[in-house]
């Protein structure tokens, strides 16, 4: 009778230190060692992005006569300007009281030397305004080649024969949203001339991929490109240069 006591006691055991193990290391579970991919935690300001920050789309009209577009892209982070007179970080200006981005402000100056439209090429996700996101998300767009989608579009390109054309240097080329802008156009027939802010690699041989998505335009060789962190100061640079084209 013991023995058979013994044999049920030691059966009710096993079942148990079975069932526990189970629970501990079942098939969907990975260990640290086995992930190969570690996502980092999302931020509030990555919520908000992510949740709140799409635009509609929008079809941009001319406000003008004028032959002359200045097209651009621009990425101002948000940093704390309180304080500062002309340079707040390395993507925006304070002129005036206003904050612009470095790509924008070039803008202005190249409208108010040769006269034409502005237009502000803008996605439907907007991106990160802190700059170690910002700069994460565009290497990833990168990576993946992507084409993000555009919220604001030309009604009437054919107005217009020249273009200038805005973006800044991210990880030497152009943001993504500037082939998503150039693949969607033909600027045939039609001239463009790149400005850049750079933090020290210029151009970047962007003017080349211009001319390769856009092979019917007169891509010009005469671009400007400016530091980042001179752009604050640059505004007769940048009105010299635009007059020179005597438009």
């Amino acid at each position: 009778m013991k023995r058979i006591f013994s044999f049920f006691l030691a059966g009710i055991l096993l079942l148990s230190f079975s069932a526990c193990s189970s629970e501990t290391s079942g098939p969907d579970q990975v260990s640290s060692t086995e992930s190969s991919t570690v996502q980092p935690p999302e931020t509030d300001s990555d919520a908000t992005q992510s949740s709140s920050n799409t635009m509609e789309q929008e079809t941009v009209s001319p406000n003008s006569d004028s032959n002359i577009l200045i097209a651009y892209f621009t990425m101002p982070e948000d940093v704390d300007t309180e304080g500062v007179d002309a340079i707040a970080g390395a993507s925006i200006v304070v002129n005036d009281g206003e904050v612009m981005g470095n790509v924008e402000y070039m803008a202005s100056i190249i409208q108010s030397t040769v006269g034409g439209d502005l237009f502000r090429i803008e996605t439907v996700e907007q991106y990160p305004l802190d700059h170690d996101p910002l700069v994460d998300q565009a290497a990833q767009e990168q990576d993946e080649d992507a084409r993000p989608e555009l919220s604001t579009h030309i009604e009437n390109l054919e107005q217009y024969d020249t273009i200038f054309l805005g973006y800044p240097n991210w990880w030497g080329d152009m943001p993504q949203a500037l082939y998503t802008f150039l693949e969607e156009y033909d600027f045939s027939g039609k001239t463009i001339i790149p400005f850049c802010p750079h933090g020290g690699s210029g151009f970047s041989r962007t003017e080349s991929t211009i001319a390769e998505l856009q092979p019917g335009a007169i891509v010009s060789e005469n671009g400007l490109t400016v530091s980042r962190n001179d752009v604050a100061g640059s505004r007769d640079e940048v009105a010299q240069w635009a007059a020179g084209f005597g438009l």
